[in-house]
């Protein structure tokens, strides 16, 4: 599998993505592979690569059309790029971009390819509309039947409850738990007051809106479809307005509601990857490497709140692979999903009982200052396209630290089914 004298370091060049859209609103009719292919072109016109062939592209939604089987491949023949770049299909919910950009920093780092470009959508305004199984029995029956009368007789078994549409869902099927109730749960463990996770939230759109100010997304966001820039982010927002808002999970007492919690969104990013020969040849910046990626899962099956924190495990992880510790990190990217999640993977590793029971460590993983944590805003301000996510924090977090020349950064998202997905970049 190992082509070559000896790894090779893998260059993360840049990212190009397009605004992301709440859910049901500006890119209502507009469907994943046209998203995809936008988010593609402009990686491709943003690093000059009309024509080229890069080794592979790796991409995927979370929700899609039984049609979009092959989705990548479409959307690469549409993006710009030469026709012999394959394109492959890869999912896990909010992590599958950043899985993408790992497996394919793999094939980079062992000579297999010498480019590569992770990407990610999810147009959760267009979604694949189901039927219940007795309705599809029903279809199936008549149309497996041989004769005109056994193809027409199990329509007269049709009721109205067949016509219920069924839609994708974002419950765990293992425990019926929604995530946001899971983390309702998760925040009275860890002592998370409704406050806290409101002045989260103002500080992520704060920090997304300074960062738009300062030409920070200037070129990493692309405007698409008269959209700008990501229409969740609000730069006025003030705490009494997120005050009044009811809970969302738990009502009344809750704590988690529609402004600490990131809005569903419609939306692609896509970053380029490749070895240092392949770009210092097309004379292309290399803003930091991947040093090493790793996913991670917990049994939350008994213990329902922890649904999210797997990131908490998995940079612990990672940082024992590579004989750091948590202040060696100068940035951090984390997926807000909720301001709560985010809040209580911050304290589990600063609390010595979680880090020693869970974590089996000697001692606090550690505190991290929150200056240094999603500095350019987070999901929280942009919205949630699920499998973006991972991309846009990639790209994001390596441009952070080429601009701040910063040494080393750690993206980590959390997905569904109790799993999470963590790089580490280095300068």
């Amino acid at each position: 599998m190992w082509v070559g004298a000896s790894p090779r370091r893998v260059a993360i060049v840049g990212g190009s993505r397009i605004p992301f859209a709440r859910a049901n609103g500006a890119y209502a009719g507009v469907g994943n592979q046209e998203m995809l292919t936008a988010a593609l072109r402009g990686l491709v016109e943003r690093f000059d690569l009309q024509g080229q062939h890069v080794g592979e592209v790796a991409a995927g939604a979370t929700i899609k059309h039984p049609s979009e089987w092959n989705l990548t491949r479409e959307s690469v023949l549409d993006a710009g790029l030469a026709a012999e770049t394959p394109g492959l299909d890869l999912q896990r919910a909010s992590g599958t971009s950043l899985d993408a950009a790992i497996m394919l920093a793999n094939k980079i780092a062992l000579g297999q390819i010498d480019s590569g470009i992770a990407a990610g959508v999810d147009g959760v305004s267009d979604p694949p509309v189901a039927y219940s199984r007795d309705f599809r029995d029903l279809l199936l029956r008549s149309y497996r039947g041989e004769t005109a009368g056994a193809r027409w007789r199990p329509w007269l078994e049709l009721r109205p409850r067949h016509l219920r549409p069924v839609l994708p869902g974002m419950s765990e099927p293992r425990t019926g738990w929604s995530p946001g109730a899971s983390t309702e749960l998760l925040a009275a463990r860890f002592g998370i007051s409704r406050e806290d996770q409101d002045q989260y939230a103002l500080d992520s759109h704060a920090k997304a809106a300074k960062a738009y100010e300062s030409g920070f997304y200037r070129d990493l966001v692309r405007a698409y479809r008269g959209v700008e820039r990501d229409d969740a982010l609000r730069s006025g927002l003030d705490a009494a307005e997120l005050a009044r808002l009811p809970a969302t999970f738990a009502a009344p007492t809750g704590t988690l509601t529609a402004g600490n919690s990131a809005p569903a969104a419609d939306g692609a990013a896509a970053v380029l990857l490749a070895s240092e020969d392949w770009a210092r040849d097309r004379d292309l910046p290399v803003l930091a490497f991947l040093r090493h990626g790793k996913t991670a899962a917990i049994d939350y099956r008994d213990q329902k709140q922890d649904a999210l924190m797997a990131p908490a495990f998995l940079v612990s992880q990672l940082l024992a692979d590579l004989q750091l510790s948590l202040q060696d990190i100068d940035r951090v990217e984390l997926h807000e999903a909720f301001a709560a999640q985010v809040l209580c993977t911050l304290a589990a590793w600063a609390d010595p009982e979680f880090c020693r029971e869970r974590l089996r460590l000697a001692g606090p993983l550690g505190l991290v200052d929150r200056t240094r944590v999603n500095v350019r805003g987070g999901s929280l301000a942009f919205g949630s396209p699920h499998a973006a996510n991972g991309a846009r924090l990639l790209a994001t977090l390596a441009q952070t630290l080429a601009e701040t020349r910063s040494k080393r950064g750690v993206v980590a998202v959390c997905t569904a089914g109790g799993m999470g997905v963590g790089a580490l970049l280095e300068r």
